[in-house]
């Protein structure tokens, strides 16, 4: 299938193992963003470039492999995490102006296409159901060593008791974005992603889905911080993404607003 969706999960694919494989493509990038971001992060751009007539440059992909990016010395000026560990940890190497700040609290689904042998409910009973039944041969998720997303699907799914059954089935995106298109292409049955994903006008008209209960896993507390080399036109768009047009935009996509810091 071939879609808007689809080409922006493989560009940002492209792009991300591009920088890490060697700094020159990624020189006028200036925002590494993680990929559950994607559709609300360029509508805030958009929003942004229109009211101010700035242009800010974002690269998506996952929070880990950016994370290790900067620290080896990756262009970029600000960093939107999923998960806020990696952003503490940079600001304690001394590569950020600060701590940063948490900007949203995700939430997982699991999804299923059309037509899919799998029925998606909150308690991942139907599942369990089609584990035992063998409707189930692929299944996909982030991968869980570098992707924020993936590690919150594997403890929903151990905490379900259905991760060691899944074993063999897995499809492991390199981020959630791409782990949501192979949930959703029909070459799986299924898959857990990104709320934010599934509310996007491009994935939710692929299937359905439905909200995983966040006592299930860790909480996705997302931290965004400016690196020590942000130039004014990104300092400015980090001061919009705490405006309040910006948060609208933020809970539209499903993202819980944290009061906390």
């Amino acid at each position: 299938m071939t879609s808007l969706f689809s080409r922006l999960c493989f560009a940002a694919l492209a792009f991300s193992c591009a920088i890490a494989s060697g700094p020159s493509l990624a020189q006028s990038a200036t925002i590494a963003a993680a990929s559950d971001l994607q559709f609300a992060l360029e509508e805030l751009r958009a929003q942004f470039q229109s009211d101010s007539g700035k242009t800010i440059q974002v690269v998506y992909g996952s929070s880990g492999n950016f994370y290790r990016q900067i620290r080896e010395g990756a262009p970029f000026q600000m960093f939107l995490s999923a998960d806020e560990s990696y952003v503490l940890q940079l600001s304690e190497a001394g590569l950020t102006e600060d701590e940063g700040l948490l900007y949203a609290l995700g939430r997982i689904v699991i999804i299923a296409p059309h037509g899919s042998r799998l029925k998606t409910d909150a308690q991942l009973q139907d599942l369990s159901a089609a584990l035992d039944s063998g409707r189930i041969s692929r299944f996909a998720i982030a991968n869980p060593e570098h992707a924020p997303y993936g590690e919150r699907a594997e403890e929903a799914l151990r905490h379900a008791g259905l991760w060691d059954a899944l074993q063999g089935k897995l499809v492991l995106g390199e981020n959630v974005s791409q782990a949501a298109q192979f949930a959703t292409s029909g070459n799986a049955q299924g898959g857990i992603i990104a709320y934010s994903l599934a509310l996007s006008p491009n994935v939710s008209a692929l299937g359905e889905f439905a909200l995983i209960p966040q006592q299930w896993h860790q909480a996705l507390r997302q931290r965004m911080v400016l690196l020590k080399t942000a130039n004014a036109d990104v300092r400015d768009f980090y001061a919009y993404l705490q405006s309040a047009p910006a948060r609208e935009i933020m809970l539209r996509y499903g993202f819980a607003l944290p009061e906390d810091q």
